[in-house]
């Protein structure tokens, strides 16, 4: 659900105003759809970030064919299991880069911010396929727990080490990058529960050739499994609460409400909503009434001020207007319990109230 639009083009606030010049406050109406934009830092920094993510993917590539080669010798379903997740590092490595490329794509059409949440559906295809991926893994440990075969402990032993060794670089390379981004934050999660995986499996391999009990190879592999059970919903939940607009992490809608109703001349403010264009990019809209006779565009550069400071909101529609709070001039804008909007959207905030009252 994209806002490729103003926030009131939908009938919501379409009301009719004259011509309005920014420097002259002696009338009653203002209808402001203004738009902070300053100090704009979206998305990551694209070429430094590709650098590394590219040299993590060289990494896991190359080893990944090794370890498949060494897990159908040794009958490992530790190893295997590795390999798989690793393939799923390294796609989820190439969605990251396929992802930075369209979001670095200015606004076309109606895409009016342009292709930045593809950065949000590589996040999210990566959780996916780690939860898919589990379920297959999760399945095949428990058949082997059942029926344990012969397992080749000193190969899964050397090549578990040998894994550490590659995650970690590959790790301390993503993690160069921008993990600010979700995309670049699901990559690096699907390489960090590799070197746990890893480190598991090496476990086992000990385990295996000091005691010949290969029952410890399926066991590492559930261990993997619900590592990336956990990795896979964290994933999934934080891009959907993205695509669902939710507010982002650490913004109260009903506080920042509060907060921009007890500011000096506020009167209202209602359909008040906080979402994320992409990880890392907060946007903002609201209406809000100003009281009759008072500067709308000083408010409006406060609430612009108090949104970038204290919220590091950069991206704000705001609708200013003057409250209809004059008995003998009517502007169209009541301040009171029936809505003057057709379609107004969530509470309404006042200063008098301190709290949301719909």
């Amino acid at each position: 659900m994209d806002h490729d639009r103003e926030p009131h083009e939908d009938g919501d606030h379409d009301h009719e105003h004259g011509d309005h010049e920014h420097g002259d406050h002696e009338h009653g109406d203002h209808g402001h759809d203004d738009h902070g934009h300053a100090g704009h830092s979206h998305g990551v920094s694209a070429d430094a970030d590709r650098r590394w993510l590219s040299l993590a993917l060289g990494l896991i590539a190359a080893f990944m064919a090794g370890e498949v080669v060494v897990g159908l010798l040794a009958r490992s379903l530790a190893l295997l299991s590795d390999a798989a997740h690793m393939l799923t590092d390294a796609g989820a490595i190439v969605l990251a880069l396929v992802a930075m490329r369209l979001a670095a794509r200015p606004p076309k059409g109606g895409y009016t911010f342009g292709l930045k949440r593809a950065e949000i559906l590589s996040a999210q295809a990566n959780g996916l396929t780690m939860l898919l991926l589990a379920v297959w893994l999760g399945i095949e440990a428990i058949r082997r727990l059942i029926h344990p075969p012969a397992v080749a402990g000193g190969l899964v032993l050397v090549t578990a080490l040998a894994g550490i060794v590659v995650n970690l670089a590959a790790a301390w390379a993503m993690s160069r990058a921008n993990r600010s981004s979700l995309n670049v934050e699901g990559a690096f999660r699907h390489v960090l529960n590799d070197l746990f995986a890893f480190i598991a499996t090496a476990v086992a391999g000990v385990v295996m050739v000091t005691t010949g009990f290969t029952r410890a190879d399926p066991i590492a592999t559930l261990i993997v499994v619900a590592l990336m059970i956990k990795a896979g919903l964290e994933l999934v939940r934080a891009s959907g609460r993205i695509f669902l607009e939710a507010a982002p992490s650490g913004i109260e809608p009903a506080a920042l409400g509060t907060r921009l109703a007890a500011l000096p001349d506020v009167v209202e403010v209602h359909d008040l909503h906080v979402w994320e264009i992409t990880s890392g990019q907060p946007a903002m809209s609201a209406h809000v009434l100003v009281a009759e006779g008072r500067d709308c565009h000083a408010v409006r550069h406060a609430i612009e001020q108090l949104l970038r400071s204290d919220y590091r909101i950069t991206h704000s529609t705001l609708q200013v207007d003057h409250a209809d709070t004059d008995p003998t001039v009517s502007t169209g804008y009541e301040v009171g319990p029936d809505p003057h909007c057709a379609d107004s959207h969530g509470a309404s905030y006042r200063p008098a109230d301190r709290t949301a009252a719909t």
